[in-house]
C-alpha cells in the first residue's frame, strides 16, 4: 500500500475535525435564542420559601407573559447573569419567576441573600425533572411563557445585554 493511501483518511478526518471545532467555537446567536410555540410543562413545583404553596407555569400565574429563569447557586454563569435578571424584574414587576434547579434550598436562599432576590416567586426542582420537561440543556436557561401557557422564547445560557432586550420584548407582548 502506498503511503498516501494510508495518510489520506487521516487527513480527511483532521480537516473535518478542524471544521467541526471551528463551528463549535463560533456558534450563531440563533443556536442560543429560539422562538418556540410549545406548551409549558404541566408540572407543579413547591415554593422555595417553605410555605405550603406551589407554582405552575401551564398556564402561568399571570395574565401577562412571564419569564422563568432556571438557575442554581452552584452555577457561575447564573451569578454572572443575575444583574440582567434584576434589570428585567425592575422593568416587569410580577412577571419574573425563578426555578431553583437541583439545588439545596439553604444554598439557594444564601445565593439570593447575597445577590438579591429579583423573583416574584421561586419554585424548587430538586430532582431536575421539571427542567427536563422545560427542555433544559444546562443552567442557566430562561423561558418566556405566554398567558396561554406556550413557551414563546427560550434562551440557552446566561443572559447578556442583547438577550436581555429580547426577553424584555417578549414580556412586553
Amino acid at each position: 500500500m502506498k503511503r498516501w493511501q494510508a495518510i489520506a483518511p487521516l487527513a480527511v478526518l483532521a480537516v473535518l475535525g478542524a471544521l467541526g471545532a471551528a463551528q463549535l467555537m463560533r456558534p450563531s446567536d440563533e443556536s442560543f435564542v429560539s422562538k418556540s410555540d410549545r406548551e409549558a410543562p404541566d408540572r407543579v413545583f413547591p415554593l422555595l420559601d417553605r410555605e405550603s404553596g406551589s407554582i405552575s407555569f401551564a398556564p402561568p400565574p399571570s395574565d401577562a407573559p412571564v419569564m422563568v429563569n432556571l438557575f442554581a447557586s452552584w452555577c457561575a454563569p447564573c451569578r454572572a447573569e443575575h444583574g440582567d435578571i434584576t434589570n428585567i424584574a425592575e422593568a416587569f414587576p410580577d412577571q419574573v419567576y425563578g426555578l431553583a434547579y437541583k439545588d439545596a434550598p439553604d444554598a439557594t436562599l444564601g445565593f439570593l441573600a447575597e445577590l438579591g432576590n429579583p423573583f416574584t416567586k421561586i419554585g424548587v426542582d430538586r430532582d431536575g425533572q421539571g427542567g427536563l420537561d422545560f427542555g433544559l440543556t444546562g443552567v442557566p436557561e430562561t423561558f418566556v411563557i405566554s398567558p396561554e401557557g406556550k413557551i414563546i422564547l427560550h434562551v440557552r445560557g446566561p443572559l447578556d445585554e442583547k438577550r436581555r432586550e429580547e426577553v424584555k420584548a417578549a414580556l412586553a407582548g
